[in-house]
């Protein structure tokens, strides 16, 4: 009876313990989401139904293409596949012929010795950044680098320094304190801002320091070089830079990412990437959309259509001066300081009929707060001008 009784209070014992356990749980999510929503920061998931279209990544309109479709669905008879998933990773079932002759139709049209394609832009940037840089090493990154990247040098035992964006004065006081072998990390686009960085000088400087150039080209191919290889392709820099990183997700309209490299690098990444080695690969046709999607690509000239676009938008926001961040690239961001006033004229957007989604702190640097509008080849001049006209209208109130 005792014995029991004793079990009995051991039980109740451990529920209340487990309770209070969860409770305290609870309570750090709840003071955590109430921080955001005190901050006007709160990131929550929307649908955008009929609204035209200055948010999304589709630059070039390919995932929205019926001919690309097309294209899509001949190569599905082509090649007749059977299985919906790839079954494994790429390293126990998940490898197959297309696969591979994909990654060597990817290096070369973007002149790279080889290449590795990974589910994710974000699972290339994790992989390579953990899994190459060891302890004793030096990762140094732009400050408005992806955060993938940051993620990704977090998870190895190397050094991490960050300098100034785009300045490559604070870069090289970086480099000089560097030890180990020093790995450079940038974008050629970047994300939050739509400027470009100063690649062939950044490159000098790690020729002078002797380190590994990284370039994540996420928001550059499609829309630089002759057919959209990228801004390090127009620029000549293939030999010069160590790895790039391409995603499939953006321009190109499907998903995926893809290290672009040597041929030592590949087989170091199939290793060492925790990322590319322990996860299922993407189905074959997924693969399948990506192969269509640069078959597509190499078949019309988008790059001066986007082009275009950009020109068109940067003459109809001559009214807004100084307000946007200097860019050449299709993301044009407007600056408005304070995540209140940006989710305020964000919603007098969208209420106006335009998708745009407002950046907001910590995203991006407290004052630092924007409106990030995406171009895209399908929309029409009339509404880049319309939708300026709301901005200034919203601006004067």
């Amino acid at each position: 009876m005792i014995k029991q009784l004793a079990k009995a209070v051991g039980y109740s014992c451990r529920f209340f313990y487990f309770r209070a356990v969860l409770n305290d749980i609870t309570s750090y999510i709840n003071a955590k989401l109430n921080e955001r929503i005190e901050g006007h920061s709160l990131r929550t998931l929307n649908t955008y139904v009929q609204l035209v279209d200055f948010c999304s990544n589709d630059y070039l309109g390919f995932a929205r293409s019926a001919d690309l479709q097309s294209i899509f669905q001949a190569e599905i008879s082509k090649h007749s596949y059977s299985l919906t998933g790839s079954t494994g990773s790429r390293l126990i079932s998940g490898n197959d012929p297309f696969t591979e002759d994909l990654e060597n139709y990817i290096s070369h049209f973007h002149q790279a010795e080889a290449a590795l394609i990974f589910n994710s832009g974000y699972d290339a940037n994790v992989g390579i950044f953990s899994s190459l840089p060891q302890r004793g090493d030096t990762i140094i990154t732009d400050e408005l680098i992806h955060a993938s990247i940051i993620d990704g040098a977090r998870l190895s035992f190397a050094n991490r320094y960050s300098f100034k964006h785009n300045d490559l004065n604070s870069l090289e006081e970086k480099l000089k304190v560097a030890k180990g072998r020093i790995f450079i990390a940038v974008e050629s686009i970047y994300s939050m801002d739509g400027d470009t960085a100063p690649l062939q000088k950044i490159a000098a400087l790690a020729e002078r320091y002797s380190a590994a150039l990284i370039v994540d080209e996420a928001h550059a191919v499609g829309i630089f070089g002759e057919q959209g290889q990228g801004l390090v392709h127009q620029l000549g820099l293939q030999d010069q830079v160590f790895a790039r990183i391409i995603t499939f997700g953006k321009a190109l309209g499907c998903h995926g990412a893809a290290i672009l490299g040597s041929q030592a690098l590949r087989s170091y990444l199939i290793n060492f990437a925790r990322s590319f080695i322990y996860t299922t690969a993407a189905s074959p046709l997924s693969h399948l959309s990506v192969y269509s999607a640069y078959q597509y690509l190499r078949r019309n000239n988008f790059k001066r259509d986007i082009e275009l676009k950009i020109a068109a938008f940067k003459e109809a926001a001559g009214q807004l001066p100084g307000l946007f961040i200097n860019s050449e690239s299709p993301i044009q961001c407007l600056l408005v300081e304070g995540n209140q006033k940006a989710k305020r004229l964000e919603a007098a957007l969208q209420d106006a009929g335009f998708a745009v989604r407002a950046i907001l702190h910590p995203t991006v640097a407290e004052g630092k707060e924007r409106l990030r509008f995406c171009l895209h080849t399908f929309n029409s001049d009339n509404e880049i001008k319309l939708l300026l006209k709301k901005v200034a209208e919203t601006f004067k109130d």
